[in-house]
């Protein structure tokens, strides 16, 4: 991907991060609570931390497969975000802006990072979640024993598309039958890679296998399976809106594309998901990695959305996930 020219005038990005105030409504010390239910808990490699322009996709010109790879970001933007350089730097800037927003995270990755945080953040603000993806990673036992020893709330993200398999692949069908019997949420990416360019660094992707369809045999063998489609399935809305009008259970977390792809299209796609009646399953989330400023950034994005009333706002920022995590909301008040 060739380097985009200015995504977003400085203005605007600042008043998209500021606008957070408006949101930053006090009851008692505190602000309104929200929940951030896609956050990745990994160690920070400052050779590999680079600045992010926000919106980033919103040119994907292509490249020649006999020249250099494009590269996967860039910073030619008026305020591009700063990546963390090293774990207690993001660890900082991650709990200062959780206790500041009053926020709560799903993490998935590390679990010594994982642990950190929650020794740092309130009590309850860090919900462990355990990452799983092909049968290799672990035997169904061992994530079953990991499962009731209490410590993850949480399965996701599952990832099988990145993989070349499909999330109704029976080789993870024991994994999702433990969750189903524990009563624990699964959060499944389902989507595009994110990047336009996810062929040349991941051979086994597939596009087709974001289709949210696929979801189908699994959730038909797992009735009582509480997921999540994570990134809701984009760009693919005709088959979203189609498998959650079919199954009650099924939420989505707008992650990753609320700060990739083009605003109006983010945007767009948002509107499209509450027009059809589900404003109360849609969820807050990042895909948060080692930008720290992509917390407001994106919450800039829901607290600016016209085409959302106040209630609107409230339930994809914090009460939706609320009902869907089965979470004690006067702990966040």
């Amino acid at each position: 991907m060739n380097k985009i020219g200015l995504i977003l005038p400085g203005t605007l990005l600042l008043a998209l991060i500021l606008s957070i105030s408006s949101l930053a409504q006090k009851t008692g010390t505190n602000h309104l609570p929200i929940i951030d239910v896609h956050v990745h808990a990994m160690k920070v490699n400052p050779a590999f931390s680079a600045d992010l322009c926000p919106w980033f996709l919103s040119n994907m010109p292509g490249a020649n497969p006999n020249s250099p790879a494009p590269p996967f970001f860039n910073t030619d933007c008026a305020q591009p975000l700063k990546a963390a350089k090293s774990d207690k730097e993001f660890q900082d800037s991650l709990i200062a802006t959780m206790k500041r927003l009053n926020m709560a995270i799903i993490a998935s990755g590390d679990a010594g990072i994982i642990r950190n945080w929650q020794k740092a953040a309130a009590p309850g603000r860090v919900i462990p979640s355990l990452s799983i993806s092909s049968s290799e990673e672990m035997s169904v036992v061992a994530f079953t024993d990991s499962l009731s020893k209490g410590f993850y709330k949480v399965m996701g993200e599952v990832a099988p598309q990145y993989q070349g398999f499909s999330p109704s692949d029976k080789s993870l069908d024991g994994y999702f039958a433990a969750a189903e019997k524990l009563n624990i949420p699964v959060g499944i990416h389902m989507g595009t890679g994110g990047n336009g360019n996810i062929n040349i660094n991941n051979p086994k992707y597939r596009a087709s296998l974001g289709n949210p369809f696929l979801l189908e045999d699994l959730l038909a063998r797992h009735p009582k399976l509480q997921v999540w489609v994570m990134h809701a399935g984009y760009p693919m809305m005709d088959e979203m809106l189609a498998l959650m009008g079919a199954n009650a259970y099924v939420y989505v977390d707008i992650a990753g594309m609320i700060w990739s792809y083009p605003l109006e299209e983010v945007n767009s796609y948002i509107k499209r998901l509450v027009q059809a009646g589900f404003g109360k399953r849609i969820m807050y989330g990042t895909d948060l990695m080692v930008w720290p400023k992509l917390l407001e950034t994106s919450i800039g994005v829901i607290e600016n959305a016209s085409y959302l009333s106040f209630d609107q706002k409230r339930d994809i920022l914090f009460n939706n996930a609320v009902r869907f995590f089965q979470l004690d909301e006067s702990k966040f008040k």
